[in-house]
């Protein structure tokens, strides 16, 4: 078993990002934000009996220099047959134009490691060119797509236009692919964070915030305009006008999972680079 980072980044890494007012100059905030992690629910096909975790994201960049994304989760499963602990690492480095990506993801299965993926992807005029370093040295062609920062980018401009609708094609480095992944994303009108919301407390200043319900539904390996009746993994999560993320619900063909904000950390962007300079 191997659990997918691209699922829980959602729009992943989609995650606790703020931007300013200006769509075409949107400004990033560095943040650290920290999720527990536990089963939802299980088919009759699942021999999953408990699950616990957690998972910790760091974000930092400007838009100047380009944005670094580093990301631990850890997972306990206790299972019919015995218990098996997960632990993957992700680290990225996204430029501010969202044309090169560096990855390495690596995937541990109770302290042994049992896969690495490195490599470096570019957006070129054709489509994307991903050269992987491991599991092996290979060049693979992609049609165009979004790397991660972009992709939220991407979002929270969309949601910000009134678009309750949209498919984009991704690739996030987290598994070796030959194929982009197809995102269909549905956007919710937005709501106040109640009372009784778990994670007020933590959002701090941001409780005050309005976010919108958005569900993130994914299919490795299609094209847009393909369509498949059942995606393979889908996210639903409270997305902030600021970028927060929280309150998500990771759904797998055989088990469900929560990730619950539990820690948020805000950090002071780089004020020398300015949306002039982004530019």
């Amino acid at each position: 078993m191997c659990l997918s980072s691209r699922a829980l980044f959602a729009i992943i890494p989609l995650l606790s990002l703020t931007a300013s007012a200006a769509a075409d100059a949107r400004t990033l905030l560095p943040h650290r934000a920290v999720y527990d992690l536990a089963l939802a629910d299980t088919n009759d096909e699942s021999d999953i009996q408990q699950l616990t975790g957690r998972w910790v994201f760091e974000f930092s960049g400007t838009s100047c220099e380009g944005y670094t994304l580093q990301s631990r989760i850890v997972m306990r499963f206790e299972m019919t047959e015995g218990t098996s602990v997960i632990d993957q690492r992700v680290m990225s480095f996204e430029d501010a134009e969202g044309d090169t990506f560096r990855f390495v993801t690596r995937s541990f299965i109770d302290q042994e490691l049992e896969n690495e993926v490195r490599g470096t992807a570019r957006r070129e005029p054709s489509g994307t060119l991903i050269e992987y370093q491991r599991p092996e040295r290979k060049k693979v062609s992609l049609a165009p797509v979004l790397f991660p920062t972009a992709q939220l980018r991407e979002l929270l401009d969309k949601a910000e236009a009134g678009e309750r609708f949209y498919e984009s094609a991704i690739f996030d480095g987290t598994e070796y692919a030959e194929a982009p992944v197809l995102v269909s994303v549905v956007v919710g009108q937005p709501a106040p964070v109640a009372e009784s919301d778990p994670e007020k407390a933590v959002l701090g200043a941001l409780a005050s915030a309005e976010f919108r319900p958005v569900t993130a539904a994914y299919f490795d390996g299609k094209e847009a305009g393909e369509g498949e009746e059942t995606s393979d993994y889908n996210v639903s999560f409270k997305l902030h006008e600021s970028g927060i993320q929280r309150d998500m619900v990771i759904r797998y063909r055989d088990y469900s999972m929560t990730a619950r904000l539990t820690n948020l950390a805000l950090f002071e962007p780089d004020e020398e680079c300015s949306v002039e300079d982004a530019r």
